[in-house]
């Protein structure tokens, strides 16, 4: 289905589409007909000899310094070449699909004041599956102009860049939104997998339902919590742990009972996060803003996306016990004195073999790696040196959506492992009944990894089980 672009209404899941699913794009004719009408105001004001930033004069420090008239196309095209600064590797091509998507929308809101042709210009090369080359690194949020610079020289350079499109091109944070929008669909859909992993580490632990009661979310009705308690129940409907003698304790470790608060805690946070983002998407970034009521530009700082860069903070914060906790769970489920299973879910007890015990070791190493990235980067100071000291604010948001990225990456791997042991202990345990939910994705995890027996060897690799949760098969 065609993603048209009007301004507003893009989504997470449209810039997944686009990205990753290579759905085409078009740009609304009301759009297209806002943008000369804007178009026309820059050039109404260029021909006034109006002094605006970025427009007439310089930017940055050299903002005191008038651009003449004959060399506005010099001047932006030497705008776009002074910026490219960036370093490091190439960014991923869905990353840079998903910039291209944010750039365009951009345009298409009206506020930029470009020619109609540059949008129509990006939305060719996303249908047409052009590659431009992007460095990952160089930008601190405050504007993205390392790899809006590598985006423009890449795709405009044989056209003539007019007045304030080499500005409108450069100076928004549409990298930072991009690399936001993925990894918080990545988020989202680890969150769904670990509330499966979750379901089965209770069934595998024989743990007591009582933690699930409706009345939880009634006395304490945080949105979060109230979905965690309605899809866990859902997952572990017809379990025999709902049998009045079914627990094994009166009440189990803090990380089995506290799942649904801390499930929900993180949905509370992707809920917030998800919000601020749709907002980045459609907003206007830019500086300086076209005001067509007013007929004139005026200097903003659209461009300082804290409310994004706070927020995925907000959100690895949120995660991090998640993750945590999910290791705090497997680890118990591979002591026999806290199940009753044989140590390291081995197939019998008294095996000299330490079974799955190891996987424990790795999961640790992954959790303790994965909250290290928790730490939030939005506050970080910056010299007040550069630029004659105009330039002293950073909001590192391509950073803050970076390190979410990777946190969610080594959460996949951790629920791999997670999935893993709870499968091997549930086999163990061969209880009554599975849940509707916990049953089917125990049968998705066997036709990936067997179960382990006596004398067998550990799975030689868990990838199978990674790319079943990046598949979304616990999504639903």
């Amino acid at each position: 289905m065609t993603v048209v672009l009007r301004g507003s209404g893009l989504t997470v899941a449209d810039v997944v589409r686009v990205a990753r699913d290579n759905e085409p794009v078009e740009l609304d004719g009301e759009a297209v007909a806002r943008m000369r009408e804007t178009r026309a105001l820059v050039e109404r004001i260029v021909s006034r000899g109006d002094e605006v930033y970025g427009v007439t004069t310089g930017v940055g420090a050299r903002k005191k310094l008038r651009v003449p008239l004959d060399d506005l196309p010099a001047f932006n095209r030497r705008l776009i070449e002074n910026h490219r600064i960036g370093t490091g590797a190439d960014a991923p091509p869905e990353v840079v699909r998903g910039t291209m998507l944010r750039v365009a929308n951009a345009f298409a809101k009206g506020t930029s004041g470009v020619r109609p042709e540059l949008a129509e210009r990006i939305v060719r090369a996303l249908n047409e599956g052009e590659r431009p080359r992007v460095r990952m690194l160089g930008s601190l949020g405050q504007g993205d102009l390392a790899p809006l610079a590598d985006l423009a020289a890449e795709l405009f350079a044989d056209v003539e860049l007019q007045a304030k499109e080499g500005l409108a091109l450069l100076n928004s944070n549409s990298f930072s939104t991009a690399l936001a929008a993925l990894a918080l669909a990545d988020a989202e859909r680890l969150m769904d997998a670990l509330d499966v992993s979750g379901a089965m580490d209770l069934e595998a632990f024989a743990a007591n339902l009582t933690m699930l009661h409706p009345a939880i979310a009634d006395v304490r009705p945080y949105p979060g919590l109230c979905a965690a308690i309605v899809r866990l129940r859902a997952l572990l409907e017809g379990s025999s742990l709902w049998g009045a003698s079914a627990a094994r304790n009166l009440q189990d470790p803090l990380t089995f009972r506290c799942l649904p608060q801390i499930h929900g805690a993180t949905r509370d946070a992707l809920s917030f996060t998800t919000a601020q983002l749709e907002i980045e998407l459609n907003a206007s970034q830019e500086n300086p803003l076209v005001i067509p009521e007013e007929d004139r530009i005026v200097s903003v700082a659209n461009f300082d996306v804290l409310p994004l860069a706070a927020a995925l903070d907000f959100l690895r914060t949120a995660l991090a016990p998640a993750l945590t906790s999910a290791c705090e769970r497997m680890l118990k489920l591979l002591q026999g004195p806290l199940t009753g299973l044989p140590d390291g879910l081995a197939p019998r007890q008294g095996l000299v073999e330490n079974s799955l015990g190891e996987f424990g070791v790795a999961a640790q190493a992954l959790t303790a790696e994965a909250r290290l990235l928790a730490q939030p980067v939005s506050f970080e100071l910056v010299t007040s040196t550069h630029a004659e000291g105009i330039e002293d604010r950073i909001t590192m948001a391509p950073l803050a959506a970076r390190r979410l990225g990777e946190m969610v990456e080594l959460g996949e791997r951790l629920a791999a492992i997670g999935f893993t042991i709870a499968a091997q202990a549930i086999d163990l345990r061969a209880p009554e009944a599975l849940g509707g939910g916990t049953k089917r994705a125990q049968e998705l995890l066997r036709e990936r990894v067997p179960f382990m027996g006596e004398g067998d060897p550990l799975p030689a690799d868990l990838e199978p089980v990674r790319q079943l949760i990046r598949s979304g098969a616990f999504v639903a």
